[in-house]
Parts: structure tokens; C-alpha cells; sequence
């Protein structure tokens, strides 16, 4: 395959490093060979490339959605919608919606639960460039308790026996993260309310102990204090949601805690709803700021944020990153850490900042051309104009794809 260079009016190396105008990048193969400055990476151009040109846009590391679920489908009932569907369409509308992230500049997601391994089969099509898509990291089988948030996906245990047997499991089927729902969740109905604890800070940290002997992160689905205060103290690697709620929907942040997530460097990813605007105009303004608070409490007090959108539950439909990372910026977040949040701080979340996450010579050709410069408005993100997953050239506009003799 030809090296391809793509040469745009702005480049994000990555966050921390420079901004560069009249910029360029070198791809070989499914590699990163140079970026910087147009007329350096050119010198380094050999003959029979490629070249694609994007004067008016930005070339930055692809995004990262850390918190998706392809086997929902975003709809008012997905877990309807998901019994109704056997394996074989189950599969094929997961491939769908990992297409359409792609579409939207995605180029690494984490999907935090589904059925079956699915996940698992669609990744590693994926990986062997038998799927369009990004690249996969599947938990698989969260773990739950009886009759709790998400059981209806397999993974119901009661007891650190159980918990033990399931995250060895899930690691001999291929899982990339244990996912636990430390407490309940507003998709089950019938189950837990999102506030009550479903394991204790015992049975978490056997979670922890085992994934920790397979190699493996653990992410912890918590939405109440006591919820989270278990997570913290068992040492899972991302809290997903964190929103501190307490019965009667009231919200406890506690600063101990916060020291805590800050010092034992676990991330939270509060998973903003891409359409969390109308969430706010819905709930009204002083219950948004009541909501919304902790996440800029927490950003204050150096928690690291990344990115995620629960893509599949209700209103949460593919693609939705960009509009979902707005949020980041009304809680006080820089644009340049906005972009860190689904980049570089992603990657690290979740461990593959070796090769993703930054424009740097030897990681994995995954980066996002879009229109205008995301650092004067994060709309540009938006405005997508290639994708690049692994080296394989993802375009909204098919003609162009036919002029440079690449597939999508």
C-alpha cells in the first residue's frame, strides 16, 4: 500500500503539544512515519505516495468513546429491542452502529456490556479488517447482582465466589475490561434504584483481585456516594457515571472521596448524555446545576475526566461524542483539555496511550480531519471530513474515495 500524506491548515499533535499551522502527516502502512509542519514531514515523502489536502480543517488524534453499549440500540425501550433479537441481527446492527462512530471520528471505543460476546466477535472482525469500525476493548459480561442493573445480560453473582469465577471467565473469553455495576441503574426497571450499593466494598475488591491477576482493568458502574466510596476503596481503574446521587434524589459529593479518586489517579468517565442541553431544559436550571455539579466539582479538584456518551440507552444514539463533549466545556473545562479528554486521557484511561491518542511517529495511524479549528469552537468536531482507523481511510464522501483508490 502507497504511504498516504495528509497535509491540513492546523494539526493537534495531541494535548501539551504544539499547535501547528500549514501542517502534515505521513501514514505507512497502518503507522504514523512523521507530523509536524508541512514542508518538514514532506521532505520525508517517497515517491508513489498519496497525497490528500485539507487547507480549511484541523488533523487531530481520533476520538475516543469510552463508554458505549453496541448490542442497544438508543431507542425509547433498548433492552426491548435487544430480546427481540437473536445473535445473527444482533450482530449485524452492532456492526451498524460502530460504523456509524466511525462516521463520527471515532476511532477507539470501550463497550461496557453486552450479550453473549458479541463484542467480542465484532472486535476481532474488526481488527482483522473484515469490519469497517473502530477499534473494539469489549468488557463483555458486566458483572451484576441478583435480578440488578443490567442482569438480563448474563451476568448476575452473588457472593466474592462467584465474582471470582465470573471475571475468570470473562477473561478466558477475551475480555479487554471487567465491567461491575457497584450500584443501580435507571435502564432495569424493577432493579435497584441507581443510588443503592449492589456489592459490597468486599465483594468489589475480589472483582479487583481477580481482574488484577488476569491483567485486566476494572470499570465500575456507580451513581450513589456509598456506591462509589466501595469502588474507590476496592481500586477500580474508571467510575463510570459518579454522579453522587443519594435516596430522594438528592447529591453528596464528599471532598474525602474526591482526594481519593485525585490520589489513587482513578479516572471517571461521567458518560455526558449527547444531548444533555435538552436534559437541562428539561429538568430546569437549578436542578442542572444541582445535577451538573459534581462533574465540575470534580474537575476543579483534579479528577481526570474522559470522554464517553453511553451510546445505546435511551436518547443516546452512534455518533454523539462531539455534541457530548460540549459538556466538558460548561463545566469549566479548557478546549485543549476538552480534546485531551477524548484523546490522550482516554487512551491512558484505558491503556493503549503506547500507540494512540497523540500524532507521534510509530503509533497507530488513528486520527480525524474536520472542518475549521476545534480550539476556537468545539462544534468543529462535528464537521467531519476523513477518519483514519489503524490506517484504513474512512470517508463520509464515497466519491472520494474512488478518486484516491482507496476503500472505505
Amino acid at each position: 500500500m502507497a504511504d498516504i500524506l495528509i497535509t491540513a491548515g492546523h494539526m493537534l499533535l495531541g494535548p501539551g503539544d504544539e499547535h501547528v499551522e500549514d501542517a502534515a502527516v505521513l501514514i505507512a502502512g497502518n503507522t504514523i512515519a512523521a507530523a509536524g509542519r508541512r514542508t518538514d514531514v514532506q521532505a520525508q515523502v517517497g515517491p508513489g505516495h498519496r497525497t490528500l489536502s485539507f487547507p480549511d480543517a484541523t488533523v487531530l488524534p481520533g476520538l475516543i468513546d469510552c463508554h458505549v453499549h453496541l448490542a442497544f440500540d438508543g431507542s425509547s425501550d433498548p433492552v426491548g429491542s435487544l430480546r427481540e433479537s437473536d445473535d445473527a441481527a444482533l450482530l449485524g446492527d452492532m456492526a451498524t452502529r460502530a460504523r456509524q462512530l466511525l462516521d463520527s471520528g471515532i476511532t477507539t471505543i470501550r463497550d461496557l456490556g453486552d450479550r453473549g460476546g458479541l463484542a467480542f466477535r465484532l472486535r476481532d472482525e474488526t481488527a482483522a479488517c473484515r469490519q469497517a469500525g473502530p477499534r473494539i476493548l469489549a468488557a463483555g459480561t458486566p458483572l451484576t447482582s441478583q435480578q440488578g442493573h443490567c442482569w438480563f445480560l448474563g451476568g448476575e453473582v452473588q457472593g466474592a465466589g462467584e465474582i471470582r469465577e465470573a471475571v475468570r471467565r470473562n477473561a478466558r473469553q477475551g475480555s479487554d475490561v471487567i465491567k461491575v455495576m457497584a450500584t443501580g441503574g435507571g435502564l432495569t426497571h424493577g432493579g435497584p434504584a441507581i443510588w443503592e450499593p449492589q456489592f459490597t466494598t468486599e465483594e468489589l475488591a475480589a472483582a479487583v483481585e481477580e481482574a488484577r491477576r488476569a491483567g485486566l482493568p476494572v470499570a465500575a458502574h456507580a451513581h450513589g456516594t456509598e456506591g462509589i466510596a466501595a469502588a474507590i476503596t476496592a481500586g477500580v481503574d474508571t467510575i463510570e457515571h459518579c454522579t453522587w446521587v443519594t435516596e430522594g434524589s438528592g447529591v453528596d459529593l464528599r471532598e474525602d472521596l474526591v482526594a481519593q479518586i485525585v490520589a489513587k489517579g482513578i479516572r471517571v468517565c461521567p458518560a455526558a448524555h449527547p444531548n444533555w442541553r435538552s436534559f437541562a431544559e428539561r429538568i430546569g436550571p437549578e436542578r442542572a446545576r444541582e445535577l451538573f455539579s459534581p462533574a465540575r466539582r470534580m474537575a476543579e479538584q483534579g479528577v481526570r475526566l474522559i470522554a464517553g456518551t453511553d451510546a445505546g440507552v435511551p436518547r443516546s444514539g452512534f455518533g454523539g461524542l462531539a455534541a457530548g463533549l460540549e459538556f466538558f466545556e460548561y463545566i469549566g473545562l479548557s478546549r485543549m483539555e476538552v480534546i485531551a479528554s477524548a484523546t490522550i486521557e482516554a487512551a491512558r484511561a484505558l491503556g493503549i496511550a503506547h500507540d494512540t491518542g497523540r500524532l507521534c511517529p510509530g503509533y497507530r495511524a488513528d486520527l480525524v480531519v474536520v472542518g475549521g479549528n476545534p480550539l476556537d469552537a468545539l462544534k468543529a468536531l462535528q464537521d467531519i471530513r476523513l477518519v483514519m482507523a489503524g490506517g484504513r481511510v474512512h470517508l463520509p464522501e464515497q466519491p472520494l474515495h474512488a478518486e484516491i483508490g482507496l476503500r472505505p
